[in-house]
């Protein structure tokens, strides 16, 4: 059953709840590997369904647009101190939607449309929203685009600082979607400064590394810091923006009256929570143990002959090239959903194939991790994975059923945050 529970949902709307609860139940069964999900603690569940829903707050505390905020300004000024202290800041906001209106808020704070601006390209790792084509970033904005080494999947910082002295982006984004390296934010920063462009660090796959300590931080590098709230700091669906002051104001008023009316206070109250929870040891040493058995995965993939992007990983994420087994990103990431293990078709740098139907397949380890399975699991996980793409191959549907049998056993022994099998 759903935890906490879902009476007052199931009696007025038990169509819905019968939807709530199968995929409490999918979620309960299935090896969960897209690298951008994750568990969020009950605790998180239950502040994002309080009665804070119910009000709105244009403005920010102290300054809002709208009375009766006696209490919703306490909450979020917790929010912002708690994501200030995690990640060591001189400013914090909390109120974007999330990432992709983070990054936007970015833009308009500091470009005028028709701007050049600097990012990884989104076949190579980057995100929509760091100036790629198909975004309003890359239709209302001057784009130019780094990549990677063809021979092994990693930024060439000459390339990058070679592009930057020709192009004179004002902004620089660095990060991405698919990266599985850590982000050498000292690097970029030096390429930064030298054409006086300001640096973005978008960290949202990163941030419940970094705040872990299992990834190096931007701070004191990157001027601006982008980031959702879920993913690896296993918080709800929203996002921040973080700078030194020089850049509050201008980040502040873009995200409102820039872009957003009220934020989302029970939104809001949910990443106070998750910042709270990021702050403790136990977390500290779940953010290492992502790092760990996304290493030990990469290791026993590799073992099985599967090409990965870089050759492996330093974070919580793995890009695997199917190009050597015959099969592409799309057919393989069904058959290892039918066969219970939960990832994502994505291109891999330099793909010949098309965005969607392409070459590779992303996973990573977050939500397993949250689950409590460990490196000693990962092999496991391999062979698996392995089998349900052999299977796909033949057809073999039966196959599928088998290894999703097996999963689901496995899981059993393991809980997970905010739904448990009814005894």
């Amino acid at each position: 059953m759903h935890q906490p529970a879902i009476p007052h949902l199931a009696q007025t709307d038990p169509q819905l709840a019968e939807l709530v609860e199968a995929e409490a139940r999918r979620q309960f069964e299935k090896i969960r590997l897209i690298p951008s999900e994750n568990y969020v603690s009950s605790a998180v569940l239950e502040a994002t369904g309080t009665v804070l829903t119910n009000k709105y707050s244009e403005g920010y505390p102290g300054k809002r647009y709208y009375e009766g905020q006696q209490l919703i300004d306490p909450i979020e000024s917790l929010a912002v101190e708690r994501a200030k202290a995690l990640f060591g800041v001189d400013h914090a906001n909390v109120q974007p939607y999330s990432g992709s209106p983070a990054n936007l808020a970015i833009y308009l704070a500091f470009l005028q449309p028709g701007d050049t601006v600097m990012g990884m390209a989104l076949p190579m790792g980057g995100h929509l929203t760091h100036g790629w084509s198909v975004s309003a970033t890359g239709k209302w904005f001057r784009s130019v685009q780094y990549g990677v080494r063809k021979e092994d999947g990693r930024v060439d910082f000459d390339e990058v600082r070679d592009l930057a002295r020709r192009e004179r982006p004002k902004l620089i984004f660095c990060g991405g979607t698919a990266i599985p390296r850590t982000v050498e934010f000292d690097k970029f920063a030096e390429i930064a400064r030298e054409v006086d462009a300001i640096l973005v660090a978008d960290i949202a796959h990163i941030a419940g590394l970094i705040a872990g300590g299992a990834h190096p931080s931007p701070v004191g590098y990157a001027d601006v810091i982008s980031t959702t709230t879920h993913k690896t700091l296993r918080g709800p669906r929203g996002a921040m923006l973080m700078s030194t002051a020089e850049y509050a104001s201008a980040l502040d008023k873009a995200v409102f009256p820039g872009l957003q009316g009220g934020p989302h206070n029970h939104t809001t109250a949910a990443i106070a929570v998750a910042l709270r929870e990021a702050a403790t040891e136990e977390f500290r040493g779940y953010a290492h143990q992502v790092v760990a058995n996304a290493k030990a995965l990469a290791e026993a993939l590799l073992e099985r002959g599967y090409d990965l992007v870089t050759g492996g990983t330093d974070n919580h994420l793995i890009l695997v090239d199917l190009t050597s087994k015959g099969i592409g990103g799309k057919p393989a990431a069904k058959a290892l959903d039918r066969a219970g293990i939960e990832l994502n078709y994505n291109t891999v740098p330099f793909d010949p194939r098309k965005p969607f139907d392409p070459s590779g397949i992303r996973l990573g380890t977050p939500a397993i991790t949250t689950r409590g399975l460990r490196e000693e699991q990962m092999p496991q996980v391999a062979a698996w994975m392995d089998a349900a793409i052999e299977a796909a191959q033949r057809g073999d549907e039966a196959a599928l059923d088998r290894i999703a049998g097996e999963v689901r056993e496995l899981l059993s022994a393991y809980p997970m945050p905010g739904w448990a099998p009814t005894p």
